[in-house]
């Protein structure tokens, strides 16, 4: 497990870059075979503004990454975090970090992006979506991506998690994200097993209904296990969710980068005006 860390301590922001094309590559071919929804659409057109905000959350996340660096430095030197405190074995510290890290940096500020309005008109470019396939999973506003940053900095201070653990956490976070807003249909049976544990596709399409209660649901990202802990968890029927907001139901500005870039702006001057 040692040896795996040091893979991903030492991995180049080229492989990090081929992990993001690799995995949307290969849930996009799956898409095509055993579609969850029959989504009557051009794939590659529904993709472009959602690939164009998956290049602004790169760049985000590429600016501040000497700040995850110096986290993960500190809390090693200082022995500071829940790792430290446990002081096991390779393998529970692994377990563990990738645990805290899922719930400080996508369980909580998902939750967060929810309830509070401010940040919910940031977080509403993501769920404009009515085609919600692999490409939605960074389908993210770029000031959405620094709130993330931000959660995810202060998860590593928590956690306690060397850099390796924090690169690993990122990378399976990327595939788990692109796994479950795919289009994929698994049989119901394997869904529901795979969600007591990681968030399945069928359980995250619930979070993409367009309509409350449902809409304020699995937020989880890599395990599903803080859904069912903290009562966010839901279920419902394939044939009854319907993608996008119920206030948002444009589908041709939605389908805009221009648009969705604007969007938040326009959102927090109609609220105080």
């Amino acid at each position: 497990m040692e040896k795996l860390l040091l893979i991903f301590e030492n991995i180049s922001s080229l492989n990090r870059a081929l992990i993001i094309v690799s995995g949307i590559t290969l849930f996009w071919v799956i898409e095509g075979i055993v579609p969850f929804k029959f989504l009557n659409y051009k794939k590659w057109r529904h993709s472009i503004p959602n690939f164009l905000l998956t290049l602004t959350t790169i760049i985000v996340n590429f600016f501040f990454a000497f700040l995850l660096v110096f986290a993960a430095d500190w809390t090693n030197e200082n022995n500071f975090g829940v790792i430290h405190l446990v002081n096991s074995s390779t393998l529970i510290s692994i377990i563990l970090g990738l645990l805290v890290l899922d719930l400080i940096g996508a369980y909580l500020p998902h939750l967060v992006q929810h309830k509070v309005k401010f940040l919910w008109y940031i977080h509403i470019v993501h769920h404009t979506d009515h085609k919600v396939d692999t490409t939605t999973a960074n389908r993210h506003h770029p000031f959405e991506s620094v709130v993330r940053f931000v959660f995810t900095f202060i998860g590593i201070f928590i956690s306690g998690a060397p850099i390796g653990l924090v690169l690993m956490y990122q990378s399976l976070s990327v595939i788990a994200s692109q796994f479950n807003h795919a289009n994929i249909q698994i049989s119901n049976k394997v869904d529901k097993l795979l969600s007591y544990v990681i968030v399945s596709p069928n359980m995250h399409k619930v979070h993409h209904h367009f309509e409350l209660p449902y809409t304020d649901s699995n937020y989880g990202n890599i395990f599903s296990i803080w859904d069912r802990i903290f009562g966010t968890y839901m279920e419902l029927s394939k044939d009854k969710i319907t993608y996008g907001v119920d206030t948002d139901l444009d589908e041709i500005q939605n389908s805009k980068f221009t648009s969705l870039i604007k969007r938040p702006f326009k959102k927090w001057y109609n609220h105080f005006n």
